[in-house]
């Protein structure tokens, strides 16, 4: 199991620790429920430092990008960033991932999940026909996440780059808490505003950043996240993860991913996912909220009133914020209606549930 260059802090600080996409990970430290009301009101720290980063370069660089993504990556400028997917040959999904520019036409950044580091490098190196020079830096990359409605504010004194003012999808990159070269972006998984941080283990910066947001947030309630409430905080805002929402057998279109698929282009699988919008996808994803007391879980049943199966659940937890229990699934197109009766398996019994509008939080 590889360990994140803050693993003794979390183990130091009493985090429960799991495996994680091969890494030795901080699951809670206080408790989901505690930590997910951190980040939705004051702020919090994430480390995802076990997720996955491509350097791209040359005068291809882009070319290659458009023709692995479904995104349109042209529409890029030098410090923004854009959600995009790696489509596979087959209608689904190779990954779902966030592509940086920083230098217009010449030098990109792929930011990927964990679990899928080698199977995206791969994929990509397969297109890669013209020389793109392509570096996977995701072992030396330190990633962390702060997020929550105060966490520019009280990271601002750190950095003389305007966090505070960073729009949504941008980045730039600057000294942060004395360390060189750190890219700052306004970007994260949690819906409650934040930047996410990259930068090199180099010369101690490790140490030096988590130290330095520590001794400016713990005096305003900052604390550490675990993997646990991240999940709940995603699933509040309908955010896909990949190996549960998506994977290779699912498609943007069935996924309500259709914003991040552009037909100005050529891609793998563009003819499947234009069959789709043209004709309407067979399942969709959809959000629910149980009515009968339950919580669904990934891959239970979904049944019809008749206690036909139509559908499955890819994510599913008590919601911290809203008090009840939701999920997403995908359903047979006649059921994603909204309000549409659904129930959900959960051993012997099915349970009533409701399909519902995303984001959940209103």
């Amino acid at each position: 199991m590889k360990n994140t260059p803050f693993t003794a802090k979390h183990i130091a600080l009493g985090a429960k620790m799991a495996p994680f996409a091969g890494y030795n990970m901080p699951i809670s430290y206080t408790g989901i429920n505690d930590e997910h009301q951190a980040v939705r009101t004051n702020a919090g720290v994430f480390d995802v430092s076990h997720m996955g980063e491509f350097i791209l370069k040359g005068e291809n660089a882009l070319d290659l990008i458009q023709r692995v993504t479904t995104n349109d990556a042209s529409k890029l400028t030098a410090g923004k960033a854009q959600y995009s997917s790696l489509p596979n040959n087959e209608g689904g999904l190779v990954d779902d991932l966030l592509v940086y520019c920083i230098e217009e036409n010449k030098v990109y950044m792929l930011v990927v999940n964990a679990s899928n580091i080698e199977k995206d490098w791969n994929w990509i190196s397969q297109f890669n026909t013209q020389q793109v020079e392509m570096h996977n830096i995701s072992d030396k990359t330190c990633l962390l996440a702060i997020q929550g409605p105060n966490a520019t504010s009280i990271l601002q004194p750190l950095t003389d780059v305007d966090i505070v003012n960073l729009k949504y999808y941008t980045f730039a990159k600057g000294v942060f808490a004395g360390v060189p070269n750190v890219i700052i972006s306004a970007t994260g998984y949690t819906g409650s505003g934040g930047i996410e941080i990259y930068f090199e283990d180099t010369d101690g910066a490790a140490d030096k950043i988590w130290d330095a947001i520590f001794a400016a947030g713990g005096p305003k309630g900052l604390k550490p996240i675990g993997l646990g409430a991240r999940d709940t905080l995603r699933l509040e805002m309908g955010f896909c993860l990949y190996g549960n929402d998506i994977d290779d057998r699912t498609s943007p279109m069935e996924a309500g991913l259709g914003w991040i698929t552009k037909f100005t282009k050529d891609f793998p699988s563009r003819a499947i996912f234009e069959k789709q919008k043209a004709e309407g996808a067979q399942q969709k994803l959809v959000g629910f909220e149980m009515l009968d007391k339950g919580i669904a879980r990934h891959d239970y049943e979904i049944k019809d009133a008749q206690g036909n199966v139509i559908g499955r659940v890819t994510s599913g937890t008590q919601s911290p914020s809203l008090g009840k229990a939701i999920g997403l699934g995908y359903v047979k197109t006649p059921f994603a209606a909204l309000d549409s009766e659904i129930f959900i398996a959960v051993r012997d019994k099915a349970l009533k549930a409701k399909v519902v509008k995303v984001p959940f939080l209103g």
